[in-house]
């Protein structure tokens, strides 16, 4: 009896060790912290264009004043790597996806609100459709838009000759980068340099964004 229970003492040992080899090896597959299963929404914040740090730096103060750690979670600066030509030189700088915006994850209710809302420098939730009513978060869509990392397959992607055939007014479909799969009209084009200025919709509002002809299509 002992030898059977000695034997099943060592089969138990074998199954949890296994279970967490399983476990480690589950965890290293994780590609990254998906921002849609963490806590709370995701709500888009009007905040004076050039002052974004100044205005997280402070948010993050009042958090801390008014003990709302529990309730507001985390406060991001949509940032977006571009291409610049600089005395003829390329460079990669980080660049402000959308200018003039945070985007806020918390538990929305009537201390939150106040306290985000009571910020200095931010003038706003953005999806108020009512004045008092309570803003509308981000979709599915426009959280992964904005904050899941773009895959080294994604950013590698060979970009095609573009060809000049687009027209101020016309309507296309974005195929990459942070605004991928969005529709804008083009409002300006600068051949020499083959890019666009398309205005695209975002959280209800037009927005100008410049991008390269090969990142849109037509429709």
């Amino acid at each position: 009896d002992d030898a059977t229970d000695d034997a099943t003492d060592d089969a138990d040992d074998a199954a949890a060790a296994t279970d967490e080899v399983a476990a480690a090896e589950a965890v290293e597959e994780e590609p990254y912290d998906d921002p849609l299963l963490r806590p709370g929404q995701w709500y888009v914040v009007h905040t004076q264009s050039g002052y974004e740090k100044k205005v997280t730096a402070n948010l993050n103060a009042r958090i801390q004043s008014m003990n709302m750690e529990d309730k507001i979670y985390e406060i991001v600066i949509p940032m977006e790597e571009v291409d610049e030509f600089k005395n003829g030189k390329k460079q990669t700088v980080l660049k402000k996806v959308f200018p003039g915006y945070l985007l806020v994850r918390c538990q929305m209710d009537d201390e939150s609100w106040y306290c985000v809302r009571n910020t200095p420098g931010i003038t706003g939730f953005v999806g108020q459709a009512v004045k008092g009513q309570k803003p509308t978060p981000l979709s599915r869509r426009e959280v992964k838009t904005f904050l899941s990392p773009k895959t080294s397959a994604q950013a590698d992607a060979p970009r095609r000759k573009a060809k000049l055939d687009y027209e101020e007014g016309e309507s296309v479909r974005v195929k990459e980068g942070p605004f991928a799969d969005f529709t804008g009209e083009i409002a300006e084009i600068n051949a020499d340099h083959l890019k666009l200025k398309v205005l695209v919709n975002i959280f209800g509002r037009e927005t100008l964004v410049e991008m390269d002809f090969s990142q849109v299509a037509k429709l």
